[in-house]
């Protein structure tokens, strides 16, 4: 059931409320209304077209910093957003969604079950529109201020150069928000957005240390440098431990790791089932990648 919160209530969001005349004037939701998840928000932001690198990148730092209680706030949307909540659900963590449609429509629908989840799990939905009020392309653009007045930082992961992503950027930088970016390969279109953010000033995310630190976490020391560097793979054999270090490097084609270890594809790709089977690697547009 929806409720309301008007920007006069003390319970409307203390950081929200700071960004002026932008602020909603009042807020819809659905979910368990809590002050502590307002506490420490984190705007997560993506590629709606998110490779397999910007989806593995975005699960293992939202996986670690919802851990910390971190609020995960994003827009629902499939791709970044998609992965960053589904992430902080699945860590256990708070997660806050901010729709771009009215509070009583699931957007995009086929998300319904991610949705529910959020709910579920003492999650927030959120919008400044009641009702079936259906998105339009302006409505995007006024959630994008909201995700970003919430949060005390953003991380963009990948985003292209005229994206939504650099749009939430955007307005994180109006309202003084620490902007963090995730590094990508300079050739793919979905890393110009973020190499752009980077030569203007952005910090660069390589690990959750990075952004946990700005939120003043005592106790980051125990989180490994890299949790897929440092994962530890007993009793392999000698051509997985080959693989592996080739996947380390970036992810591969059975063909391609055959030729760099020049051994039969075949007898690659039985290496590679068993190494699936074991829950060491993964796969993902015929590339496998260190899961």
């Amino acid at each position: 059931m929806e409720q309301t919160i008007g920007i006069e209530a003390q319970e409307y969001p203390r950081l929200l409320k700071e960004i002026g005349g932008q602020a909603p004037k009042k807020l819809y939701y659905k979910g368990n209304w809590n002050e502590d998840i307002f506490e420490n928000c984190l705007a997560v932001v993506g590629s709606r077209h998110l490779t397999s690198y910007g989806r593995r990148i975005t699960e293992q730092l939202v996986t670690e910093i919802a851990a910390f209680g971190i609020t995960i706030v994003s827009g629902f949307m499939y791709g970044g957003d998609e992965a960053s909540h589904r992430a902080a659900v699945r860590a256990g963590g708070k997660t806050i969604a901010v729709m771009p449609c009215g509070i009583d429509i699931i957007h995009p629908e086929y998300q319904e079950e991610l949705y529910n989840e959020i709910l579920e799990k003492n999650g927030l939905i959120i919008s400044e529109y009641e009702g079936k009020f259906l998105p339009v392309n302006w409505s995007y653009a006024m959630r994008n201020r909201i995700v970003a007045g919430l949060s005390k930082a953003i991380l963009i992961v990948e985003a292209g150069l005229n994206s939504g992503s650099l749009i939430t950027a955007g307005y994180a930088k109006k309202y003084g928000r620490k902007i963090f970016a995730v590094p990508g390969q300079i050739t793919s279109e979905v890393s110009k957005g973020t190499i752009k953010l980077l030569k203007e000033g952005a910090e660069v995310a390589a690990e959750a240390k990075d952004i946990l630190r700005y939120y003043s976490f005592p106790d980051v020391g125990r989180l490994g440098s890299n949790l897929r560097n440092t994962r530890c793979y007993a009793n392999i054999s000698k051509e997985e431990q080959e693989i592996i270090n080739q996947l380390k490097r970036e992810p591969m084609e059975a063909d391609v790791i055959a030729r760099a270890l020049d051994l039969p594809v075949a007898k690659i790709g039985a290496v590679l089932s068993l190494m699936q089977l074991k829950g060491f690697i993964d796969q993902e547009s015929g590339k496998y990648y260190i899961d």
